[in-house]
């Protein structure tokens, strides 16, 4: 048997390169790689350097004609923000691959390495990868130019409330840390009746306003003023003002209602005690726990005033008190506060101990309350109400003595206080005591109401240490489990304050 040879496959012929005779196999451009690239080159046309404006104070990038944008080094965002650059010069050629190579974060120099093809010569198609190289310049953006010229605005937020107690301010001013409401503002500037917020756009301020009215009962009015006008584009500049005034009602506060707005809360006495301001103002009626809540626009169109100034608040002693565990409820009376315990006691002035003249009331801090405790509360007895509603009540309705807190030793509480507040950075006045008392007032009332300390951030004092529980004397305190880390970079991951950071 005899085994014939396969069939020789076709072997493909090779041609001379019309350029320097190298064997090649066939092509359209009967041309070799290194001939047709030294003959043709695709990326003409495209710049090979460019430039990138960048504003170091916000550290973003000037993506034309004038949006500034956050791009990190080596993004996504920075490489397509480059490659818009050349886009005019790309759609002549096919992008195949785009990346950054490596540059000094401080040399001020960006590397992209683009390979693109292109057809060429009789349909060959040619690929090459070449490098562009992009300079860092920088440039101030316009909402920086604003944030170093002071005061420059466009719009203003004035947050204004006629009263001489700041505890609304404060945890105002708490709110806003919280929810980072500062970060776009200009400026902030401290007056004895408010606050002023300077913001370089009319929507920055809009959104203050917005996040006023949803936080604290308040009314606002707007207005501008023009500044310049172009006839010729029809472009107009405006200066805004936005005026949020909050109601004049703060924590610890007596009132007196009028009839109407007495009898529509549910029939409760016209003397009410705030006991908490949020989003509404929260009364109490310490002779039967009855609860009202009171919104801004309720307010507005039934106000009332504080029948005391702060510092008025006396100090009484707890001679006895007796708890009344039931009380029937009268005709279409609201709903009752659970978190307290109504009680009668009587009641003698500190300053009045030598004399055996006694008070009675009704109290709602019967659940806290012992004979023997300091109290702080103000005496209808023996004052002057100078009040259109209160002057026209019956004298046997309105109590001789309303008690507000219980008292504790302040200077006790503020060193063992091992925590703290942030504050806002803003353009103070001249503070005195009383500023400090207030501060410090606003400080136990977010330990004695767990309520308003929910709204708040609250951090660990380091420098001061934790006290055991057994040296506790009653006095309200914050646990642990509520307090935030405060968080301080001091050092970075070279070990040295302010150097440059590692990155490998």
């Amino acid at each position: 048997m005899e085994y014939l040879p396969a069939p020789a496959a076709p072997a493909q012929g090779h041609i001379l390169c019309c350029q320097c005779g190298v064997p090649i196999p066939p092509n359209p451009a009967n041309m070799c790689v290194g001939c047709l690239r030294a003959q043709v080159d695709i990326t003409e046309g495209i710049p090979k350097q460019g430039t990138v404006h960048f504003c170091k104070q916000c550290e973003r990038y000037l993506q034309p004609p004038g949006t500034w944008i956050h791009c990190a080094l080596e993004s996504r965002e920075l490489l397509a923000l480059c490659l818009k650059k050349i886009k005019a010069s790309l759609s002549k050629v096919r992008l195949i691959d785009a990346g950054f190579i490596w540059t000094e974060p401080h040399s001020k120099r960006l590397k992209l390495k683009l390979t693109v093809q292109k057809e060429v010569i009789n349909g060959a198609v040619l690929q090459q990868v070449f490098v562009i190289e992009y300079v860092v310049q920088s440039q101030m953006c316009e909402d920086c130019h604003r944030i170093e010229a002071k005061d420059f605005w466009k719009a203003v937020v004035q947050v204004r409330q006629k009263t001489l107690h700041k505890k609304t301010f404060y945890y105002l001013e708490q709110l806003i840390l919280k929810h980072r409401l500062h970060q776009n503002t200009l400026r902030i500037k401290e007056i004895h009746d408010g606050l002023d917020f300077y913001y370089s756009s009319k929507q920055h301020a809009q959104k203050m306003v917005d996040f006023l009215q949803s936080t604290v009962p308040s009314r606002s009015k707007s207005s501008q003023r023009l500044i310049s006008h172009d006839i010729h584009s029809n472009v107009y500049n405006y200066k805004s003002t936005f005026s949020v005034e909050i109601v004049p009602i703060c924590k610890d506060n007596v009132v007196c209602l009028s009839p109407k707005l007495a009898q529509s809360l549910g029939n409760m006495s016209q003397i009410c005690v705030c006991i908490r301001v949020t989003s509404t103002i929260h009364l109490i009626d310490p002779r039967t726990l009855q609860i009202a809540e009171i919104d801004g626009n309720t307010y507005w169109r039934h106000p009332f005033h504080s029948l005391f100034h702060p510092k008025q608040l006396e100090e009484f002693i707890i001679m006895d008190i007796n708890r009344v565990h039931e009380k029937k409820k009268g005709a279409g009376a609201g709903a009752r506060s659970n978190k307290h315990t109504l009680a009668e006691a009587w009641v003698r002035k500190t300053s009045e101990l030598d004399t055996d003249h006694q008070y009675f009331c009704c109290t709602h801090l019967g659940h806290i309350l012992n004979p023997g405790d300091l109290v702080l509360g103000f005496d209808l007895a023996n004052c002057n109400l100078n009040d259109e509603f209160a002057n026209k009540m019956n004298p046997q309705h309105i109590p001789d003595v309303v008690l507000i807190k219980k008292s504790y030793d302040r200077s006790k509480r503020q060193r063992r206080r091992n925590w703290k507040l942030k504050e806002l950075e803003r353009d103070r006045e001249a503070t005195d005591t009383d500023d400090e008392r207030q501060y410090q007032d606003f400080l136990e009332d977010l330990e004695e109401d767990e309520t308003i300390r929910k709204n708040v951030n609250i951090y660990r004092n380091a420098d001061i240490p934790v006290e055991s529980d057994t040296d506790d004397d009653g006095a309200p305190r914050i646990s642990l489990a509520e307090m935030l880390e405060d968080l301080h970079i001091s050092e970075d991951a070279t070990g040295g304050e302010g150097a440059e950071m590692l990155t490998e």
